[in-house]
């Protein structure tokens, strides 16, 4: 999907929800958008600030802890970076991450089997789990 279709996307989904996407945040999102690979909260304050040279650190922190509530990006805990999530209109799904260390692309995969893994271990363990991030580092197919 292209950057101008998930934006008229999540522009519809904070309407349903009744979130306001400012300006500020539509500018990350669509940095985001545009970006092929992981990008840290820093690099996306050199690019919005070619947009806009007034944005501040707080402008794209306050932006992508916004869209990071309405399940629209993923942080990449383990590379410190975040990644646009292209099936957001359900923001509460598991998240599941291949992290290529050589050339950086993340691809984001669904798999019903290691949610349901997860879940089954935690319910044994009497573990109630409220969000899944799995992340998995490796080597792409294109880096092999």
């Amino acid at each position: 999907m292209k950057a101008q279709e998930l934006l008229q996307q999540a522009q519809k989904t904070c309407k349903q929800r009744g979130a306001r996407l400012t300006n500020a945040r539509e500018q990350v999102f669509m940095l985001m958008a545009e970006s092929e690979q992981a990008i840290g909260a820093y690099d996306l304050l050199e690019k919005l600030q070619a947009i806009d040279p007034g944005a501040k650190p707080a402008t794209v922190y306050r932006a992508l802890d916004f869209l990071s509530k309405q399940g629209f990006v993923h942080k990449i805990e383990s590379i410190n970076a975040f990644v646009l999530c292209h099936h957001f209109s359900d923001c509460s799904h598991p998240v599941q991450l291949l992290i290529c260390d050589t050339c950086g692309h993340v691809e984001e995969i669904q798999s019903g089997h290691l949610d349901l893994a997860m879940r089954a271990m935690a319910d044994a363990s009497g573990f109630t789990i409220n969000h899944q991030i799995v992340e998995a580092h490796g080597t792409c197919q294109t880096c092999q």
